[in-house]
Formats: C-alpha cells, structure tokens, sequence
C-alpha cells in the first residue's frame, strides 16, 4: 500500500517538473557579459540571421551546438545568458578550426526547430537543466 501511495504521488509531481520555458535573450546582452568577453577573444564575429552581415567571401560548412547549464538557483534569463555564451564559444572554437572568422545565419535550433531571429536567441529552461541550441555557417567574411 505504501508502494502504491508514493507511485501515486511521483507521478501527481512529475508535470510539475517537467517545465520547459521559452525564454529570448538578445544575443547583445549575452556578448556584454562580463564572462562574454574573457572567452570570445574577437577573432570570430557572429551574426544572426536576419542581421545585416559583411561581405561573405567563402563558406567553410554549418555546424550545430547544443549546450546546456545548471538552473537551479538561477533566473532563467542568466541561465539562459550563460548557456548561450557556452553555445557561442563552441561555435568559436568551430570556427577557428574551420579557418573562419565568423559565423552567419545563426538560428536556435532546439530539438532541430528553427527559430529566426537578427537579435535574440531562443532558450528553453527546465526544473534543472536550462538549455541552448544554436546552427550556423562558418564563414570568412570581408574585414
């Protein structure tokens, strides 16, 4: 009886932990973190799509990121923030090994769903795990 009680009540909690918010944070506000500017040294620009881009002189391949964070004890917009810079800094580090010096046309990309936007990404924040996904092209761009 006891087993079935505590069955019972997992299961009459589980909805209330499965929360997945959808949060926009603006890419701007992600790249003045103070964080933002320690890890991403400026030599790989990034734009959105949408957003007005340089001249693009040669494409080096698309690449995905999915990156997650801790969010307990953090309002999902820093949570959302701090994933988005760790989305950003492996698009960085792709970039770098591609030879690119940007990356354009970047989309969130959670669950392999696009969300366009020339400023804003989009987040999902969980009970525990705040989430980011970001897709887009390397790219070497005129300076």
């Amino acid at each position: 009886m006891k087993k079935a009680l505590l069955l019972l009540a997992l299961t009459a909690a589980s909805p209330a932990l499965a929360r997945d918010t959808v949060t926009k944070v603006k890419l701007a506000d992600v790249m003045a973190l103070p964080e933002a500017k320690e890890k991403l040294d400026g030599s790989v620009k990034f734009f959105m799509d949408g957003a007005k881009t340089p001249k693009v002189l040669k494409t080096l391949g698309t690449d995905t990121t999915n990156k997650k964070t801790n969010g307990v004890g953090k309002s999902d917009d820093y949570a959302c923030k701090w994933a988005a810079l760790s989305a950003l800094i492996a698009l960085q580090e792709g970039a770098k090994k591609n030879g690119a010096n940007a990356v354009v046309n970047i989309v969130s990309y959670y669950k392999k769903v696009e969300f366009k936007s020339a400023t804003e990404i989009e987040c999902h924040a969980g009970s525990f795990v705040t989430g980011v996904a970001l897709k887009g092209d390397y790219a070497t761009i005129a300076k």
